[in-house]
């Protein structure tokens, strides 16, 4: 008589059904993203899409402030917050942005302890020259963390109303920002 293995049954989907799965959402989605580009673009919907790119342009450049903000209060968080920074200016200057963001390069290097040094937070730039920072160097991450996820949350829902293009670079972006998220709150586990 032949030895026979029982049957098991899996209690959930395997992992074939999952990936198909998968594709064919990230192939809808990416099909719904070429849609919107090969439509033809109006007058108001490319003004839309030049708002929202300045808006992401000044959330990032917003962002870059903060980050500048807890390294002039917390130099010692430089080799943890520098590729950030770095990454956030990128961010905004592939929205557009200039002038303030555009030299953060430069302010990725270790803030200098002087208060009139030219590589430190742009006085007069803006309505509040310099956001105010935690004292302590976990609080001052937990709120550049939240800053991030809260800058995430707002450029996803703001995926539905862009055109394919601008979609894919906010979806880029914001992707980036919750691996942010989660890099600033490391410690915290």
């Amino acid at each position: 008589m032949p030895f026979t293995l029982p049957s098991r049954t899996p209690s959930g989907p395997r992992r074939r059904s999952l990936l198909a799965g998968a594709a064919g959402a990230g192939a809808a989605l990416l099909a719904g993203c070429s849609a919107s580009d090969s439509s033809p673009g109006t007058t108001g919907s490319s003004s839309a899409a030049a708002r929202a790119r300045a808006r992401a342009a000044r959330d990032s450049e917003r962002l870059a402030e903060r980050y500048r903000a807890v390294l002039a209060a917390h130099p010692a968080l430089d080799a943890r917050l520098a590729p950030l920074l770095a990454e956030v200016v990128r961010h905004a200057q592939a929205f557009g942005g200039g002038g303030r963001a555009s030299d953060a390069a430069s302010a990725s290097a270790p803030a200098p302890s002087s208060a009139g040094s030219s590589t430190g937070p742009p006085a007069g730039a803006s309505p509040s020259p310099s956001p105010a920072v935690p004292a302590t160097r976990k609080a001052a991450l937990a709120e550049l963390a939240a800053a991030e996820r809260a800058l995430t949350d707002r450029r996803m829902k703001a995926l539905a109303d862009v055109p394919g293009e601008l979609a894919r670079l906010l979806a880029s972006v914001a992707a980036a920002g919750a691996g942010h998220a989660f890099l600033l709150t490391e410690d915290e586990k």
